[in-house]
């Protein structure tokens, strides 16, 4: 086993282990004398990983240690909010320091740009370097055996990505809808929630901890070209995404049997009302919808070229996409059930906005990357972002939710005397549909606005036409005003 594989075991195994030690040491506590234990433990690891990679404990590694364990220590003594938000950078600007591990520049002469260079880089890596630990450094071929094939090696590739991927959008599935919930926690009775968030929580603190001492073990030089030395196969992409074919597969079928299959069914499966079940999972869904293409660019482009494999991932990416496609089709009904109950706002509205201008992106998508025109991607995204905030402005989103919720039964009227000034004019020409007492709120709210002041320069057409309406209707507005006491 060479060298560097025995070095990434060692590093894995010890990220696992301050993974265990984190969850120990913070679950469900304050920051005190968990911070310095903890802390203690991250720089021994690294000493040890340092002996055994026989790197020199110099420059930015050698003055990181002191200030990391001081400022830590100091977590037992104070409690004062301020003081803890203190110390915490504090531990961030030594961190810092371990960018400056080169014989040039030495930390008397660094410069801001290095010390911010060296923390943006640390915060990167302790996101990111787990990846290269686990998809490189790691040689598996040497570790399976030679009986094994490259295929082998692959598929834990693939696992060891389609996994984390599984969670998240597991997660948020799980999160948006009451019924694909009971089915996974059905489908898994042995399984502990208390259980389960303890190995997540481990697994998150292994990984932070392995991508962080991963950079501080690493020259800096070697950084810079680590994105570099590897790019994925199809057969690691593949599984990743086979996964997430089925997990969306089984969210869809899911849907089509309640969501979309009736009143009735939902109520006496899940208890709830048909709007209460809906009402739920539209902004997971959308973060389901926004995350889905990024992943499946990044896909494309760290697939290697000319691969073999290619085609098998266009298919699996078409097929994700097709489901997710019925995915955004289950967040549009649950925000239309999910108005009708409760009205439109414009977090709703801009949120459904955002997931059409996806869907049709997505759709950018099949017909350009997945037939290798990959170059044409960019600008069409653009061009459909440009013209879908156009559409926004055409349809003027404060006086569409003016016009929607006056014609409510129950109306929210605190809230519609929030929306800007291009809400005035419909409120004024709606305001007769409202009931007394609430014609009179509206009434007073509107006499009381100030619409923006300012010469030729801050001039606005919605400004301009608030206010010229609040003026010829003010005596009304007062009538209606002194109507209800």
């Amino acid at each position: 086993m060479s060298r560097e594989t025995r070095l990434g075991i060692a590093l894995a195994g010890s990220a696992l282990a301050l993974g265990a030690l984190g969850d120990a040491l913070f679950q469900g506590q304050g920051l005190g004398l968990n911070m310095p234990l903890w802390l203690v433990a991250f720089v021994v690891a690294l000493t040890v990983l340092l002996r055994l990679e026989r790197a020199p404990l110099h420059q930015g590694r050698r003055f990181m240690v002191a200030p990391l364990l001081l400022f830590a220590a100091l977590f037992v003594w104070h409690d004062s909010p301020l003081l803890v938000a203190a110390n915490l950078l504090a531990l961030a600007a030594a961190v810092s320091t371990g960018a400056l591990r080169r014989s040039r520049p030495r930390l008397r002469t660094a410069t801001l740009s290095d010390f911010g260079g060296g923390f943006v880089g640390a915060c990167f890596a302790t996101v990111f370097g787990a990846l290269p630990l686990l998809m490189s450094d790691i040689r598996w071929e040497e570790v399976v055996g030679r009986a094994r094939s490259e295929k082998v090696t692959a598929v834990a590739r693939g696992l060891a990505l389609g996994l984390p991927l599984l969670l998240v959008f597991g997660a948020l599935f799980v999160a948006a809808d009451a019924v694909f919930k009971q089915l996974v926690s059905s489908a898994v009775p042995s399984l502990d929630a208390a259980v389960v968030e303890r190995i997540l929580l481990i697994a998150a603190w292994a990984w932070l901890a392995g991508g962080l001492l991963r950079d501080l073990l690493t020259s800096r030089e070697e950084v810079s070209v680590v994105a570099e030395r590897r790019r994925l196969g199809a057969l690691e992409i593949g599984v990743a995404l086979a996964f997430l074919d089925l997990l969306f597969l089984a969210f869809v079928v899911v849907q089509f049997r309640y969501l979309f299959g009736g009143r009735g069914l939902v109520e006496s499966e899940t208890h709830l009302t048909y709007a209460e079940y809906a009402r739920h999972g539209f902004f997971e869904l959308a973060a389901v919808a926004a995350l889905t293409l990024p992943l499946l660019l990044v896909g494309d482009w760290a697939l290697r070229d000319g691969t073999r494999g290619r085609r098998a991932f266009r298919w699996l990416a078409a097929v994700l996409l097709v489901l997710l496609g019925v995915v955004i089709a289950s967040a549009l009904q649950r925000m239309r059930l999910y108005m009708d109950e409760y009205g439109l706002t414009e977090l709703r509205l801009y949120a459904t906005g955002v997931i059409l201008w996806l869907a049709v992106v997505c759709a950018w998508f099949a017909v350009t990357v997945l037939r290798g025109k990959r170059h044409a991607f960019a600008v069409g995204a653009l061009a459909t972002g440009f013209a879908a905030t156009l559409a926004l402005n055409v349809l003027n989103p404060d006086a569409l939710i003016a016009r929607t919720n006056v014609t409510r039964p129950a109306v929210d009227v605190s809230y519609l005397t929030s929306l800007s000034d291009d809400a005035v004019p419909t409120l004024i020409a709606r305001i007769s549909s409202l009931p007394p007492k609430q014609q009179a709120v509206l009434a007073g709210a509107l006499i009381e606005r100030q619409t923006a002041s300012g010469d030729w320069r801050s001039w606005n057409l919605s400004r301009t036409r608030a206010a010229d309406a609040l003026s010829r209707h003010r005596s009304e507005l007062q009538a209606l005003a002194e109507r209800v006491p």
